[in-house]
């Protein structure tokens, strides 16, 4: 895989809540260097972002319910209307996981749904907290993020005990098929991770670690 190929499924990822405004623009010249897919940032950065990154190709992603998905479903919903409607143009929303550890499947599906339809279209990512889940919740969190109509299943928010292995990835891979983009994201730092996540089923990564990786493979 040649450099430029894997820059478009990267999604450059700022979501310190301690982040500064330099940090943030220094995201941006990176996302602009590498000419990645998109750069992912926390909501109050959106407008900032949106920008700086103007006359370029680099979208702008937003979390929404981050980072322990227990936000109610409508606010979850307005946050999502809100980023959009600054310029964000993609969403990675946090699922409701402790009604999915208490086996709501309504609530979930619900929770993702209000989402959705907010986005009026807008592609929705749904962070399902791998972590935190067993391989048949992660199969039933996927199953709902579907019916819901989501874009992605994501694994991880990188805030959590744990973030993205290549064995998530590939159970999330072949349970959703081809009908939903698989997201890996959370303690993602080299090439070789990066290429595992890629080889297990992931279609687009979010890491920090962007310049990094990226230098590392062949121009």
């Amino acid at each position: 895989m040649r450099r430029r190929q894997l820059a478009k499924m990267i999604d450059h990822t700022l979501l310190d809540p301690s982040a500064s405004r330099e940090r943030v623009e220094r995201l941006c010249q990176e996302a602009k260097t590498y000419q990645v897919y998109s750069v992912c940032v926390n909501p109050t950065w959106v407008p900032f972002t949106v920008g700086v990154l103007r006359g370029t190709d680099v979208k702008v992603c937003s979390t929404v319910g981050f980072p322990l998905g227990a936000s109610l479903s409508e606010v979850k919903a307005f946050e999502a209307a809100a980023v959009l409607s600054l310029g964000a143009t993609e969403v990675d929303m946090v699922m409701n996981i402790g009604a999915l550890k208490s086996n709501d499947s309504t609530s979930v599906r619900e929770d993702i749904a209000q989402v959705v339809k907010a986005c009026k279209g807008a592609l929705v990512k749904v962070i399902i907290e791998t972590a935190y889940l067993n391989d048949q919740e992660k199969v039933e969190a996927c199953r709902l993020a579907e019916e819901a109509g989501a874009a992605f299943v994501k694994t991880s928010t990188g805030f959590s005990s744990g973030g993205a292995t290549a064995k998530d990835v590939r159970l999330l891979r072949n349970t959703v098929k081809d009908r939903l983009g698989v997201k890996a994201s959370g303690g993602i730092r080299t090439l070789k991770d990066t290429l595992e996540m890629i080889a297990a089923g992931a279609n687009r990564i979010g890491t920090s670690r962007t310049a990094q990786i990226l230098e590392e493979c062949p121009a």
